[in-house]
């Protein structure tokens, strides 16, 4: 029987789009040692059929409902049996028949690495940021990320790969996160329990970027990234740092708010503009809700 080197995990929601031009390519690179899982989300756009018609070579489990990107790259974990297991999203292609020769010789070549990105690209062949050298409001700490091993904080979770054994050892991903920084979360995990995150620059992905969520409005994007950022606040660092955090969140968002509203209608372009406002009221609603729900709970508390 064939060993298997790498596992291949895919979370689909209505991407029937872009999926089978991902599968394709997976396929075309005709690597021998791998096992593909893809976990649909619920699709309604007939994404589980087209993924069970045309690749039946693909082990697919369809959600009956949408359980959010990190719980359902969780639920293929038990059924993996390559050493490595590699997390591609499904709106992404590639063109080079060697890449899992090249992830595969990086990772075997830097027992050190216990996560690596790879270089991410668009359609037409610009780079997209897929590595960072800092966490989300790192520059507010004071003594909470000392010490990590390697210079980078973490990959773009679209394409990334990771050891078996000590994705198991650091427990998958958090499902506390439904979508968005569940990628930063476990780079940083995976840093505290001793390893590096890696970046393999000769590998390369196209990725579209943001499919899952073409119908979902600006505001409600703005929102789950906010609460994302903030989960990860709250796992990671002091409560001191965190009002740090929101004390700048809070005056950026009012100034820009402030800003926006004032010297707007002057703006060239009104779309862009209305999308900004809307990001910063976003943010600073984002914060009054944790605010508010903070002293309902000391009220809660507080003896009568």
């Amino acid at each position: 029987m064939e060993e298997t080197h790498i596992s291949i995990i895919l979370v689909s929601y209505n991407t029937a789009d872009w999926i089978g031009t991902c599968l394709d390519s997976i396929e075309a690179t005709g690597f021998p040692g791998k096992e593909i899982f893809v976990i649909d989300n619920a699709s309604t756009d007939e994404s589980a059929r087209l993924i069970r018609d045309r690749h039946p070579g693909a082990h697919l489990i369809a959600n009956a409902e949408n359980r959010g990107f990190a719980a359902a790259n969780n639920q293929a974990l038990p059924h993996c049996t390559g050493k490595y297991v590699f997390f591609l999203n499904p709106d992404t292609r590639m063109d080079d028949r060697y890449f899992f020769l090249k992830v595969m010789a990086y990772m075997e070549s830097h027992p050190r690495v216990g996560l690596a990105g790879t270089r991410v690209v668009n359609l037409d062949g610009s780079p997209q940021e897929s590595v960072s050298l800092r966490y989300p409001g790192e520059r507010f700490t004071s003594g909470e990320l000392i010490g990590l091993p390697g210079p980078i904080a973490c990959v773009l979770g679209a394409s990334m790969i990771v050891r078996s054994d000590v994705l198991k050892a650091v427990g998958g991903f958090d499902e506390e996160f439904f979508l968005y920084g569940e990628d930063q979360d476990l780079c940083l995990r995976i840093r505290r329990s001793g390893y590096e995150i890696g970046y393999i620059e000769d590998a390369v992905i196209v990725h579209i970027g943001g499919h899952s969520e073409h119908s979902t409005t600006s505001a409600d994007v703005w929102k789950k990234k906010a609460r994302a950022e903030y989960l990860f606040y709250d796992k990671h660092y002091r409560p001191d740092t965190i009002r740090r955090i929101s004390r700048a969140d809070r005056i950026k968002s009012l100034w820009r708010m402030a800003t926006l509203s004032l010297f707007g209608p002057m703006a060239s372009n009104r779309e862009k503009r209305e999308n900004k406002l809307g990001k910063y009221r976003v943010i600073y609603d984002t914060l009054r809700e944790r605010r508010d729900k903070k002293g309902k709970a000391r009220s809660g508390k507080s003896p009568r």
